[in-house]
This record gives C-alpha cells, sequence and structure tokens, in this order.
C-alpha cells in the first residue's frame, strides 16, 4: 500500500511569509487619487496632445477613429492597450466601421511588435464589464499582450510577482517610432 500524501496549507504554518499578499506599489497612489479626483476621467478621451503629454500618457498612435497605448500597468514588455475613440462600453455598441478599424488597428499594432520585439506569441483580448476585470469598463480597449517563452517564470508563481526586463520608458522609445506609421498601415 502507498504511503498517503500530506497535504499542507501553506497559509496554516506561521513561519511562512504571506505569499504576494502585499506588495508595494506606491507609485500607483498618484493613479489611484486622480481618479478618485475625477471619476469621470477615462484615459481614453483627450483631445490633441502635444508630444510631451503623449509621452506623458504612454500614447504611440492616435488618429480620429482609435488610439494605442502603452498600458502603465503591464503583464509583460509591449503590453499595449488598442481603444476606439468613441466612448462606448462593449463591441456591439460601435458601428460595424468603427469595429473594423479597432480589428485592423490590434492586427497592424502585432504586426508592428512582431517586427520590433520579436516575440513568440501575443495574447489579445477584452474585458467588458468590472466583473470580468475591466478597469476602465466604461471604455472598450483590447489588450494585446506579446509574449516569450520563460517570460512567466517562477516569480508569478511563487510570490504573485511580475518582472518586467524593459522599462516603460525603453518601450516607449522602441515603439513609438514603429508606432507613428501605423496610419500607413491602417490605409
Amino acid at each position: 500500500m502507498a504511503p498517503k500524501k500530506r497535504v499542507v496549507d501553506r497559509r496554516d504554518e506561521a513561519d511562512v511569509p504571506a505569499e504576494g499578499l502585499r506588495l508595494w506599489a506606491p507609485w500607483r497612489y498618484a493613479y489611484l487619487r486622480s481618479l478618485l479626483s475625477d471619476p469621470q476621467a477615462c484615459i481614453f478621451c483627450f483631445g490633441q496632445l502635444s508630444e510631451a503629454e503623449r509621452r506623458e500618457r504612454l500614447v504611440l498612435f492616435e488618429n480620429r477613429d482609435v488610439l494605442v497605448m502603452l498600458n502603465k500597468y503591464p503583464y509583460s514588455n509591449g503590453h499595449i492597450l488598442v481603444a476606439p475613440r468613441v466612448h462606448v462600453a462593449s463591441l456591439e455598441l460601435l458601428t460595424r466601421v468603427d469595429r473594423a478599424v479597432l480589428g485592423d488597428t490590434v492586427a497592424a499594432s502585432i504586426k508592428a511588435m512582431r517586427e520590433s520585439l520579436h516575440p513568440q506569441g501575443f495574447n489579445v483580448g477584452a474585458n467588458l464589464g468590472g466583473a470580468a476585470g475591466a478597469g476602465f469598463a466604461e471604455h472598450l480597449h483590447w489588450h494585446v499582450v506579446p509574449r516569450w517563452a520563460g517570460d512567466n517564470n517562477f516569480m508569478a508563481v511563487l510570490a504573485s510577482t511580475r518582472v518586467l526586463s524593459q522599462s516603460l520608458e525603453d518601450s516607449y522609445e522602441q515603439l513609438r517610432p514603429i508606432f507613428k506609421n501605423l496610419g500607413a498601415e491602417l490605409s
């Protein structure tokens, strides 16, 4: 007869630290306070931007129909958000033309990042509604996340922590020149 395997609930052991339960991220405080000061604020709704404002907001591309920006809190290097300029919460609320432009922009963004970052794959998706995990549930947006073998390493499993090998500023500098010309790809 095989010996019984012992199952241990690690949270019951006093000498085991709280695994991933506390991660200090003080840089998020300014972001959270901005939401409190203007609960109607939408990161995707803005007018004409100067180059400095574009850099601050991490906007890689924008036109009258769509915009592409780096995610300020990425899952992986190069994690972008693609959103229509019209403020709607779900795909069925867009016109067919707007849905087509959004889809074409997602495809062009993947092509641009494939050529620039050389990822081995992508996660692409949208969270529709707060219950589905959308941080900005009132404004539809697609997440496009480049992935590499091994980018989801032991840190995420053991410490609920992501390790990003490139700063947002470096990602912006690398991707902005490529995305500046995205409009030609969409024409």
